[in-house]
């Protein structure tokens, strides 16, 4: 897994003192010479180092230092740089050297050029992919003045030292590098494989001092100590801020990180020592290395911004932003500043800072006592105003009549500024440049769908703002309808599937899916428009006209029927009906004489509709209950297993009734009761006597209630019927032959009297005993 971090830099402050005199030193980085790729380089991703044809790659280690590492300078003086060395002390001739020249050629890497000192070959640090650890061997073993700074106890191989003398023109010193090491890899980090690594200071005759440490007392510069959040290291995060990448990061180590910054306050006019030394700890297979940016060792009085970037001496700034100038020096006691714009002092600026507000020439003089040579720097800043531009997006709807885009159609939605110049990048690293790669007929460009333009817009000069131009591109859509029918029945659904976009405009509907389901009531016309993924319309909508015809509509009904009965089943009439039976029969109506379920499915020429009913078998209904009064009411209560509509008749079914009551039915009469399934012939019936007790007798041979008469019911099951006087002396007991009482015991009138009677008898519906008890009063006439 790549792991990719921000470049941060830092620094390490301490207080600069100022000499007799202060020098001022123009930084100047050298552009990489033109070069041949080597046949075994891969072009844009490694660094280039002591390769031809770059001239510095033959330097010197003296040169290295006076005219990669310082470069040339001016003011009051010069910088002092002496006693130049550099250990193993190899030839400039020998191919396995371990230090030399290195540029960043086209990679990104974050220094142009520079000085790089490894603990191997260094040629093996850029140029091309090693497949393998970086090889070579110093002879030289360990280094004491290494060991003391970083109190070491490991075995230390390969040591590579750069030092020299110098003696500073200001209060700082300082300079630029990155440290990358092989040992970014198998967990090492995690395992104290830590190369040794320091940048010793010391004044002439004084104690080292190591610069190579980090801030707020964070430890030192090393892969044990700067470790990435990453599943390669299971000790991380470490000071991760500080690392810079994994492969791919241009140079041929597992890892390196960001560009540091060390810095050091100095007495101007004293001679400093600083010794670079670079070592392996407990082997001698993987290397590390520590590139030195040019230009970057500074001894001189500069200006740097508020980030303390030194600043170009031509300083092109737009909109008169507000720009921070600061003299790169650590103000002393009695230290005086005055600054300048176009040579004339300005008031009141003779502070160690000054925010210059327009264009001008801005130079600042630093003084301390007894100085007889001030330090100076200068910067010009050359004004002007950037146009007002934002990204855009420009879509073309093609036809075969219109392929390309007019990209000066986009300008208004780019910038209103007037007066703006525009420029249309294919690639941005041209538009970056702003060089003359730019589309030279914007009125006519073939570009593609998503395709980026980078679009400078410009006030003529140097003031610009790069914006993006988003090209939306596709074929202008050809919509289609189709339904699933053209006819459909009253409360049918048809489904309409446009097609031809990825969203779609219906003309009477705010929906933008394709699919719909619409039921109209009436011939109805329905019109979409395709809508591409871009959002072009199709030049046309699709349309389709639906006819409604009227809904198929049927009373069937089915019934019960008993064994050997027969119902007549109709579907219904109804416009071009045709009809298909679940029977096969094809006729409107069919004849059901068995039961079961009935289908029929009707066909009006467009759609068809089934139709179900059920033929049920019907059950014989059984009386179980009857009740009746004196007064004449009659109540049947049958049973209905059937779970069917019951008719009931009185009269033997000659007429019949839904209603299960009679009325007016006369006392002591035979009825012969039915109950059947209605439009059945399932009948259930039975033979009921009103019969009503008599409480008065008159036997006088009147023929008016001469007797008691038992005839009616004396037929049923288990008939008793017993007549006693007060007494419980029985004086009639029911006979078959004698089913009556006429006022006679035993041949003779009994008295007028009251008389109790008892009546039982099966009940012939619900079978169960019936009790009859009263009392009856006979009246004998003489």
């Amino acid at each position: 897994m790549l792991n990719y971090r921000l470049k941060n830099y830092f620094k390490f402050s301490f207080v600069l003192l100022f000499c007799f005199s202060i020098f001022s030193y123009a930084q100047k980085n050298r552009p990489p010479a033109k070069k041949t790729i080597p046949l075994n380089a891969k072009a844009g991703d490694y660094i280039d180092v002591n390769v031809t044809p770059y001239p510095q790659t033959n330097f010197t280690p003296t040169q290295l230092v006076t005219d990669v590492l310082v470069g040339s300078s001016a003011g009051c003086g010069t910088p002092n740089i002496s006693n130049v060395t550099i250990t193993p002390n190899q030839a400039i001739t020998d191919n396995n050297r371990f230090w030399g020249y290195f540029n960043k050629g086209t990679t990104s890497f974050p220094f142009n050029e520079g000085i790089v000192l490894t603990t191997g070959y260094a040629r093996e640090a850029g140029n091309s992919a090693i497949t393998s650890v970086l090889s070579g061997t110093t002879g030289t073993m360990s280094d004491p003045d290494l060991v003391a700074a970083i109190g070491t106890t490991q075995q230390l191989n390969d040591a590579v030292i750069l030092e020299f003398d110098f003696v500073p023109s200001s209060t700082q010193m300082k300079f630029k590098y990155i440290f990358a090491s092989e040992e970014y890899t198998g967990g090492f980090p995690c395992l104290n494989y830590d190369d040794a690594f320091a940048l010793l200071l010391k004044p002439v005759g004084g104690t080292y001092q190591n610069l190579a440490v980090l801030p707020a007392g964070a430890g030192p510069v090393s892969a044990t100590n700067i470790v990435p959040q990453n599943p390669l290291f299971s000790c991380g995060p470490i000071n991760a801020q500080y690392f810079g990448a994994l492969p791919p990061n241009q140079v041929n180590y597992y890892g390196r990180t960001v560009p540091l910054t060390a810095e050091a306050t100095v007495i101007p006019g004293q001679t400093y020592h600083i010794k670079m030394v670079l070592a392996d700890a407990r082997d001698s297979s993987y290397d590390s290395a520590v590139f030195l940016e040019a230009g970057s060792f500074d001894i001189g009085i500069s200006i740097v911004d508020s980030a303390g970037n030194l600043l170009p001496s031509t300083l092109n700034v737009c909109d008169n932003t507000p720009q921070v100038l600061n003299a790169q020096v650590v103000a002393t006691p009695g230290m005086t500043f005055q600054w300048f714009k176009d040579n004339v002092a300005i008031p009141g600026a003779t502070n160690i800072s000054y925010t210059a507000t327009s264009p001008g020439v801005y130079t600042v003089k630093v003084t301390v006592p007894g100085g007889n040579c001030p330090g100076e720097a200068k910067v010009t800043i050359v004004g002007g105003t950037t146009p007002v531009a934002q990204n855009a997006t420009l879509k073309l709807c093609t036809t075969p009549g219109n392929l390309n885009f007019d990209l000066n159609l986009a300008k208004p939605s780019i910038s209103t500024t007037a007066g703006a110049v525009f420029r249309f990048y294919v690639n941005q690293a041209d538009a970056v440049a702003q060089n003359n790669n730019f589309i030279a007929t914007p009125e006519s460009f073939n570009g593609n769908d998503g395709q980026i333009l980078y679009v400078v817009v410009s006030n003529g000069a140097f003031c610009s703002k790069m914006v993006t131009l988003t090209l939306n591109k596709e074929a202008t859509p050809v919509a289609a309808l189709t339904p699933s029918k053209l006819k459909i029945c009253v409360g049918e659904s048809v489904t309409l599937t446009a097609s031809g976009g990825v969203t779609y405009q219906w003309g009477d509907s705010s929906v933008t899916g394709a699919v719909r389901t619409v039921s109209p009531t009436q011939n109805t016309t329905y019109t979409v428009y395709a809508i591409g993924a871009q959002g072009c319309k199709s030049l046309q909508p699709a349309i389709v006209s639906i006819e409604v015809v009227p809904a198929i509509t049927s009373n069937l009904t089915g019934g019960f029927i008993c064994l050997g009965d027969r119902i007549t089943l109709d579907a219904g009439a109804g416009p071009n009906y045709s009809y298909q039976w679940n029977n096969g029969e094809t006729s409107q109506t069919v004849a059901a004489e068995l039961p079961g379920l009935y289908s029929v499915t009707i066909n009006n020429g467009v759609c068809s509709k089934v139709f179900t009913t059920q033929v049920t078998l019907a059950i014989i209904p059984q009386i179980i209950k009857v009740d009746y009064n004196e007064s004449g009411t009659l109540s049947v209560t049958a049973s209905n297993p059937s779970n069917g509509q019951l008719e009931y008749s009185n009269d033997n079914g000659v007429t019949w009734q839904s209603s299960n009551v009679f009325t007016n039915v006369p006392n002591n009469t035979l009825v012969s009761i039915r109950v059947k399934v209605k439009n059945t012939s399932c009948v259930g019936f039975l033979e009921y006597f009103t019969f009503v007790m008599k409480n008065v007798i008159t036997p006088n041979g009147d023929n008016v209630n001469d007797v008691i008469d038992f005839r009616g019911i004396s037929n049923l099951k288990d008939f008793q019927a017993v007549i006693s006087d007060r007494y419980g002396k029985a004086v009639f007991k029911a006979e078959k032959t004698r089913p009556f009482w006429d006022g006679y015991f035993q041949g003779k009138k009994l008295p007028t009297s009251s008389y109790w009677y008892q009546v039982t008898f099966e009940d012939p519906a619900t079978k169960k005993l019936t009790v009859k008890t009263g009392w009856i009063l006979l009246k004998n006439f003489e």
